[in-house]
């Protein structure tokens, strides 16, 4: 630790473009993959507002569980299927993946097709199972 100090104080302008970099870095993936919500607004959404959950994962993961009266759409074959939505355009709708990541790709799509109120499940569906909540196993 004392060697990064070191290195701080020998490269000032370094450390600080670095710092510039990374910041850059953090705001731009943040600002690309769009809104998230947390699961506990999720459930809010979904029971306020009646939001529509698109769980993009792949067909394995989908059946290791998924949570309820959630539409399944992998993330591959979103832009073939993209149609199977229209009637939700106007709907509020959270995306989501494994671990929340790639639901901001999805978020993105969905937007560029004119979908208005597109959010991400903060931490995916493991954070969903980390917090208790429920899911539908087959």
């Amino acid at each position: 630790m004392e060697k990064i100090f070191e290195f701080i104080g020998n490269h000032p302008l370094l450390a600080s473009a670095w710092l510039v970099t990374l910041a850059v870095l953090l705001w731009t993936e943040k600002r690309k993959s769009g809104r998230s919500v947390s699961p506990a607004e999720a459930t809010r959404m979904i029971n306020k507002e009646s939001a529509v959950l698109l769980d993009i994962r792949t067909k394995k993961e989908w059946d290791t569980g998924y949570i309820a009266n959630s539409r399944h759409i992998p993330f591959a074959d979103l832009d073939k299927r993209i149609t199977e939505l229209e009637s939700l355009k106007d709907k509020p709708i959270i995306v989501v993946c494994n671990l929340g990541q790639t639901a901001g790709s999805a978020g993105k799509k969905l937007k560029a097709s004119g979908f208005t109120e597109v959010t991400r499940l903060a931490g995916g569906i493991t954070e969903w199972k980390a917090q208790h909540l429920p899911i539908v196993k087959k």
